[in-house]
C-alpha cells in the first residue's frame, strides 16, 4: 500500500523524504518517490521503469501531473496573478477604423487625460493605426515607464489628441462593473491569491444598486481552489463549499467562514474551457441555492493537484524547478465529482449564447404590473421582460428550448400579483416563435418519457442514427458504453482496446475503452468484451452501482460500509453474488427522512428479473434517477 502524507504535507514529506544533493534538477528516483508518495491512484510499474522524469510523466498519462522548470513555474504562477504591464490603461479591441476602448482603467494614464470607454484610438505618435493588427498597434501604445506617447482618438465626430506619459498598468485578473443600473457583472479569467479581494470589493462596490449577479467564467481554466471557494463564499455565506478525496480514502474540505454579501442570486456563465476551481466555484453557487449556471458544459477536470517546490523540498527544488502531481479528487458541496462530467449547466446553451441568455434572465421584478414580464422559476425567480425579448428573438427562442419541461413559466396578467402559468410551447407561439421541443419523437412508447425529455435537454442522451429513441429495444454491452460515455462527456482515450474482439476502429471502440478505463464496465473473461451480448438487468445495475460510486462520495461510502448481513436479504436472494452489493446500493442504501429506502432503479428489486434482458429505456431512466439523486443533473 502506498504511503500517503498529503494532509501533512509541508512537515511530513521533508522529514520522509530522502535528502538529496543541493544544486541539481529533480531526479528520476526523487520523481518516482515523490509520485508514488503522492499521486491519487496507484502507479503503473511501466512508469517507474522509465529512465528519464519526461518519459515518467509521459508514461502516466496525467495531464496535470508536470514538471516545471524554473522559467516554466514562473510563468504558471503568473498566470494565476493580476497582469502588469507598462502603457496608457485601456482594454481595447481593433476593428476596421482602429482601437476600439472598452475599458478605462482607474486611475490610468488615459482616465487622467480624459479618454472614455466608446473612444476609437486611431493614431500614435501620429503615425496612423487603422488597418493594422491588434498586436502591431497596442505595440506602439506601450514602451518605457515614464516615456510620452502621443494618442489621437475619435469620438463625437471629432478627432482628440492627448498627450499620456506611460505608466505601470495592473489588469485585474477579477473586474466589476454596473449593467442597466442594476446588473453586477464579474469578470473572472482566473482564481488567483488576488481573486476573493476583487470579488469582495466588486460586490461592495456596487451591492446597493444590483438586485442580480452574473459572474462570467468562460475560458477560466481554474487556478486556486481556496480562492475560488472565497470568492463563491461571498454568494452564499459560510460553508464547505469542496471535499477532497485521495488515494486512501482519507476526506478533507475547503471551508469559507464569513457571512455572505449579498442577498441577491447570480448566475454563472460556463463554456467548455472552464475547469477545476471554476467548476467548484460554479457547483458551489448551484449546491447551495445561491444561483443557476448557465451555457456549455464544462471542461470536467475533477481532480486536484499539490505543487512541490522550493518552499516545501528545496533539497529537491534548488534552483526554483518545481513538480504538480495529481493528489485528490474533488467533489462538490453536494458529494459529486465534476471528473469528465464538469458542470451541467442548468440553461444548457451553444457556444455564443450565454451572455446573452442571462442579459434576458437579469430582468427586474415588477412592483405593480406584471404585464409583459415572464416569469421563469428556476431555483430563483427570474423576470424576462418581453418587450426585450421580441428585440432579440434568437435569443429569446434559445432560452426557451433550455428549459426543462419540468420548470415552471408564468405569465403576467396585470396588477402587482397578476400570473397565469403557461408551457413553454404557449410562451413560444403568443412570441411568434418557431420553437422546437427538445423531445425524441418515439418518446411516448415509455414510462419513462418524462426522464428521457430531461436527458435529451441537457445534451445527457442521444438517438439512433434515424433519430429515434427506440425505447424498448434491448440494450448491448457496446450500446451501453456508448450511452453513458456520452453522457458523462468523457474524453475519449488514446489507449488501445484491451479486448480482443473490441477492435480500435469499432464504431463504440472508445466508449468501451473509456468505460473500462474508468472502472465502470469489466471484460467478459479471456481478454474478450462480447460487445454484442445484451445487457441483462442484474448486469445493468450493477454497472450503473459502479458509476454511482464514481459519480458521487456518499454512493462510494456506502458501498464500502455494506452492513454485515445485509446481502443475505430475502430482497436479493435471486440476484447472483457479484449483483447483490450493486442491487443493494441503488435500492436500500439510501435513506429518506422518514429512514425510507429510496430506490434509484425503473421497479422495486424483488420485481425485477435478475436475468430478463435490458430496454433502452430501463438504462436511460435509472441515468437519470443517479444523476438527479445525487445532484448532479440540475433540480
Amino acid at each position: 500500500m502506498k504511503k500517503k502524507y498529503v494532509s501533512r504535507l509541508a512537515a511530513v514529506l521533508i522529514l520522509s523524504l530522502l535528502m538529496a544533493p543541493a544544486s541539481q534538477a529533480l531526479t528520476v528516483e526523487q520523481a518516482a518517490e515523490l509520485l508514488d508518495m503522492i499521486y491519487v491512484d496507484e502507479l503503473p510499474q511501466l512508469v517507474l521503469e522509465q529512465p528519464t522524469v519526461e518519459k515518467m510523466l509521459e508514461a502516466l498519462g496525467d495531464p496535470y501531473t508536470e514538471y516545471f522548470t524554473p522559467e516554466e513555474y514562473a510563468a504558471f504562477n503568473a498566470s494565476m496573478s493580476d497582469t502588469s504591464l507598462v502603457g496608457i490603461g485601456v482594454i481595447s479591441r481593433q476593428m476596421e477604423d482602429g482601437l476600439h476602448i472598452d475599458t478605462v482603467l482607474e486611475d490610468s494614464p488615459a482616465e487622467k487625460g480624459g479618454m472614455q470607454a466608446g473612444d476609437i484610438i486611431i493614431a500614435v505618435d501620429g503615425h496612423s493605426i487603422v488597418g493594422e493588427d491588434s498586436d502591431t498597434a497596442i505595440g506602439r501604445i506601450r514602451g518605457e515607464e515614464g516615456t510620452s506617447v502621443e494618442v489621437t482618438y475619435h469620438r463625437d465626430g471629432e478627432d482628440v489628441t492627448v498627450l499620456l506619459t506611460r505608466a505601470l498598468v495592473v489588469v485585474a485578473a477579477t473586474t466589476t462593473e454596473l449593467i442597466d443600473d442594476h446588473i453586477g457583472y464579474i469578470s473572472c479569467t482566473t482564481f488567483g491569491e488576488d481573486t476573493a479581494r476583487h470579488f469582495r470589493e466588486g460586490i461592495e462596490k456596487y451591492g446597493n444598486q444590483a438586485t442580480v449577479w452574473i459572474v462570467d467564467l468562460r475560458s477560466n481554466t481554474g487556478g486556486i481552489t481556496q480562492a475560488a471557494v472565497d470568492a463563491a463564499g461571498c454568494f452564499t455565506g459560510a460553508g464547505t463549499h469542496a471535499y477532497l478525496r485521495d488515494g486512501e480514502d482519507e476526506y478533507s474540505g475547503y471551508y469559507h467562514s464569513e457571512d455572505c454579501l449579498t442577498i441577491y442570486p447570480v448566475i454563472v456563465l460556463m463554456d467548455e474551457y472552464s475547469a477545476s476551481s471554476s467548476e467548484l466555484f460554479a457547483a458551489a453557487i448551484r449546491d447551495q441555492g445561491a444561483g443557476i449556471v448557465v451555457g456549455t458544459r464544462s471542461f470536467g477536470k475533477g481532480v486536484a493537484q499539490t505543487v512541490l517546490n522550493e518552499d516545501v523540498l528545496p533539497e529537491y527544488f534548488p534552483d526554483g524547478d518545481a513538480i504538480k502531481i495529481t493528489s485528490h479528487r474533488f467533489f462538490t458541496p453536494a458529494g459529486n465529482s465534476t471528473d469528465q462530467l464538469g458542470v451541467i449547466p442548468d440553461l444548457l446553451v451553444g457556444e455564443g449564447w450565454a451572455a446573452d441568455i442571462a442579459y434576458l434572465l437579469a430582468g427586474t421584478r415588477p412592483i405593480s404590473d406584471t404585464s409583459n414580464t415572464l416569469r421563469i422559476d428556476l431555483g430563483w425567480q427570474w423576470y424576462v421582460d418581453l418587450s426585450v425579448a421580441q428585440d432579440y428573438p434568437e435569443v429569446f427562442q434559445v432560452l426557451l428550448e433550455a428549459i426543462p419541461s419540468t420548470k415552471n413559466l408564468w405569465q403576467g396578467t396585470g396588477g402587482p400579483d397578476g400570473w397565469e402559468r403557461k408551457d413553454i410551447a404557449q410562451i413560444a407561439e403568443s412570441a411568434g416563435l418557431d420553437y422546437h421541443a427538445p423531445v425524441f419523437p418515439d418518446q411516448d412508447a415509455s414510462s419513462y418519457r418524462s426522464a428521457i425529455s430531461i436527458l435529451k435537454t441537457y445534451g445527457l442522451l442521444h438517438g439512433k442514427e434515424d433519430g429515434l429513441f427506440h425505447p424498448q429495444d434491448t440494450l448491448s454491452r457496446a450500446e451501453l458504453c456508448q450511452m453513458l460515455a456520452g453522457a458523462l462527456n468523457c474524453t475519449y482515450p488514446v489507449n488501445e482496446s484491451p479486448y480482443s474482439d473490441v477492435s480500435d476502429d469499432a464504431w463504440y471502440a472508445p466508449a468501451v475503452i473509456a468505460m473500462t478505463n474508468m472502472g465502470i464496465v469489466n471484460g467478459a473473461g479471456k481478454g474478450e468484451f462480447h460487445p454484442e451480448e445484451p445487457v441483462d438487468h442484474q448486469q445493468l445495475i450493477t454497472i450503473m452501482g459502479r458509476l454511482g460510486q464514481w459519480l458521487n462520495l456518499y454512493l462510494y461510502d456506502s458501498a464500502h460500509e455494506i452492513p454485515a448481513g445485509t446481502l443475505d436479504s430475502a430482497n436479493l436472494a435471486n440476484y447472483a453474488d457479484w449483483a447483490k452489493s450493486s442491487v443493494w446500493l441503488l435500492s436500500f442504501s439510501q435513506k429518506g427522512y422518514f429512514g425510507n429506502p429510496i430506490s434509484l432503479l425503473w421497479d422495486r428489486a424483488d420485481e425485477i428479473d435478475p436475468t430478463a434482458v435490458s430496454t433502452r429505456d430501463e438504462a436511460a431512466y435509472t441515468l437519470y434517477r443517479l444523476l438527479s439523486y445525487t445532484g448532479a443533473l440540475p433540480a
